[in-house]
């Protein structure tokens, strides 16, 4: 009985984080596609300055991770990586996101989820260059697949209407932007891991807490840097609009609780349940966009995305036999 209730209680915690993650995330996706394309106050005014969503979301997920770090980890600090460790990892992580946000000016929401759905591609690419790894067949069909919906959605054409909400139409650069966004997060994670090689005392809070309050020095300094930085015109803005300001901290807030439950799945369920939760959380956010923002998908277009997350499903089905076959071979 007590197997079975332990079981009951792992399969509530798995609902709970299913939930926990999708709700946050697609209420921030919803809410980074209405600040890049709505027209505010009677003015009709947009909201140009996204990048300051970088720099809000960084300040609200630094006082979080303090919280957490107080709160929980009391003595997470003794012995993990030192907070000054975290400034080269700090760059990317600004920049990155930053041209992930930026791209919504000139690619819808559904374009930009299945652009940044292709993190495999750039991953395998300097394996096989740089590192000389040999990826199986199957792989390399997974990798085909994603890449031929994201390669077919960015040559279909969008639709009048979703062009026309989109503060500066410009699929080349919209992509482009989302690749290199792609090509930092790759150097950001890299950089992580070292770290916790390096120091594996090192918990994800102090991970947070370390890449936030660098994000947050770099987005001061590129807001506030010169007297007429843009953070200044983003702070009128908001100030002007209350509706976009509250619209921000809740995008904010949104990010700190995602990232709570992420913590929460991969220490409890391992990082295969989560990439397999946020797989298929962008998969319903592309859905939710095209049902409330009004981003209508040609049917050409769902094909395109049907076969992205399915290169993305059979990748995870393929990570998950190669886990169970390294369970099997372990000693009894």
């Amino acid at each position: 009985m007590e197997g079975h209730s332990s079981g009951v209680g792992r399969i509530i915690v798995l609902i709970f984080c299913v939930a926990g993650i999708w709700s946050a995330y697609i209420t921030q996706g919803v809410l980074q596609e209405t600040l890049s394309t709505k027209r505010f106050g009677p003015d009709g005014k947009r909201f140009e300055h996204l990048s300051f969503l970088n720099l809000a979301q960084s300040v609200v997920c630094l006082i979080w991770s303090f919280m957490m770090i107080k709160l929980w980890s009391r003595n997470s600090r003794a012995g993990g990586a030192p907070w000054w460790s975290y400034w080269s990892a700090g760059i990317t992580n600004t920049i990155g996101p930053a041209m992930g946000i930026e791209a919504l000016k000139y690619i819808s929401y559904p374009a930009q989820v299945l652009a940044k759905s292709s993190k495999m591609i750039p991953v395998m690419l300097m394996g096989t260059l740089v590192y000389g790894i040999k990826y199986t067949l199957p792989e390399y069909v997974c990798t085909f697949l994603v890449a031929g919906g994201v390669s077919a959605f960015a040559l279909l054409k969008t639709s009048s209407k979703t062009i026309s909400k989109l503060a500066h139409p410009n699929a080349p650069l919209g992509y482009g932007l989302c690749f290199l966004n792609l090509a930092f997060d790759g150097f950001t994670n890299a950089t992580q891991d070292s770290l916790t090689a390096r120091y594996p005392k090192t918990s994800a809070w102090d991970i947070m807490l370390g890449m936030n309050l660098w994000g947050t020095i770099y987005n001061l300094i590129y807001m506030f840097g010169r007297p007429h930085g843009s953070g200044f015109e983003a702070v009128q803005f908001c100030k002007q609009h209350p509706e976009a300001a509250w619209d921000i901290f809740v995008y904010c807030l949104c990010g700190a609780v995602g990232q709570n439950f992420i913590f929460l799945t991969i220490s409890r369920f391992g990082s295969l349940a989560n990439t397999t939760i946020t797989t298929t959380r962008k998969f319903v956010s592309i859905v939710v966009s095209s049902l409330l923002s009004g981003n209508p998908l040609s049917a050409k277009q769902w094909g395109c995305v049907i076969l992205v997350f399915s290169g993305l499903s059979y990748q995870i089905y393929l990570k998950w036999r190669k886990l169970q076959r390294r369970e099997k071979k372990k000693p009894m």
